[in-house]
């Protein structure tokens, strides 16, 4: 029977999303890939469970995550079996995020965030996932083809019918995000997370004005893909190949050839041993330096490299010539 070690939160790195009450681990773990039905469930678990140990008690999913691109909603359901069975004493510690937007089954609401496909969503996440209300609930992406002022609405209520305690946007770009929170606030909705791609070589983030906007706002922003796939680790300091699989939210980052990037990697790579620290280690606490950053969700399947990723905790700070130096390799 499985026992949560006492020692959990002795990494008290915890941060509130925004101005809200809503408290995460610097470091979340996220289930993107490699969660589904088509992986091993004891394997999986221990993963989760050891990240529980180690003060990790935000688990994030989305109803379409499954077996890369099939199998939608088995990565819920194989959660939901470890919520229900080693981390059901300890539900009230967790905070358990997910999200409805991209396809999940065939027919026009198995897409998109109108009111009709997130209120299935929800209830079809909670059935998977054997909660009865999640923490966060997020919609997934912007829909053209739902006016903005239904997906609010919808989120809105959803809280108010006590299936999620607090909602966030995931993949909306600006202006996108600006309209919404207006709406928000005009219901009082409890609005608490941006989720984007965010990491040290796509400063997309910054860029558009979205972190400024969150910002005045009082809400936080979740990074996932803080390692861009692996790029941002000691895996690419040789060479990169050229089937590599990159998110299309760092396509840009290859424009200038996969040797352009190498170097620049091994630049920072040398920067990240002066630290003493990892490439993968320096990349996440470059993230965490910034106050509007709640939380990273790193992915993986392997123990030793998620307590790798966690010591990227022991050292958050930088000094300004450390800034310097990796603004001029970014630039």
């Amino acid at each position: 029977m499985y026992q949560a070690s006492e020692n959990r939160y002795d990494q008290k790195n915890i941060r509130h999303a925004g101005d809200s009450g809503l408290m995460l681990p610097a470091i979340s773990l996220g289930l993107w890939r490699h969660y589904g039905s088509n992986d091993p469930l004891n394997q999986r678990r221990d993963v989760i469970l050891h990240a529980f140990d180690k003060g990790i008690f935000h688990f994030d999913v989305a109803n379409n995550y499954g077996n890369d691109g099939s199998g939608f909603g088995s990565t819920e359901t194989l959660l939901g079996q470890i919520l229900n069975q080693e981390l059901k004493a300890y539900r009230n510690e967790l905070v358990i995020s997910t999200k409805a937007g991209y396809e999940i089954h065939d027919g026009p609401y198995g897409i998109g965030t109108s009111r009709k496909s997130l209120f299935q969503g929800i209830d079809d996440s909670l059935k998977r996932l054997q909660l009865d209300y999640v923490d966060i609930f997020y919609a997934h992406r912007f829909d053209e083809a739902t006016p903005i002022e239904e997906t609010v609405r919808a989120l809105d209520d959803i809280v108010r019918q006590g299936k999620a305690l607090y909602v966030g946007i995931s993949n909306y770009e600006t202006l996108q995000a600006k309209k919404a929170i207006e709406l928000f606030k005009e219901l009082g909705t409890p609005f608490v997370l941006d989720q984007m791609s965010m990491n040290m070589l796509n400063t997309h983030v910054a860029d558009s004005g979205l972190k400024e906007l969150l910002k005045d706002n009082g809400a936080g922003l979740i990074a996932y893909g803080p390692l861009a796939e692996g790029l941002l680790s000691n895996r690419y300091l040789a060479g990169i190949p050229d089937d590599f699989r990159i998110h299309r939210t760092n396509h840009d980052l290859l424009q200038a050839g996969n040797p352009a990037l190498v170097a620049k990697l091994n630049a920072l790579n040398t920067i990240a041993l002066e630290r003493d620290q990892t490439l993968s280690q320096m990349a996440l606490a470059w993230l965490l330096q910034d106050p509007v950053v709640t939380s990273v969700i790193i992915g993986t399947t392997s123990i030793s490299h998620l307590d790798d990723n966690l010591k990227a905790l022991d050292h958050l700070e930088f000094s300004e010539t450390e800034v310097t130096r990796i603004n001029e390799l970014l630039s």
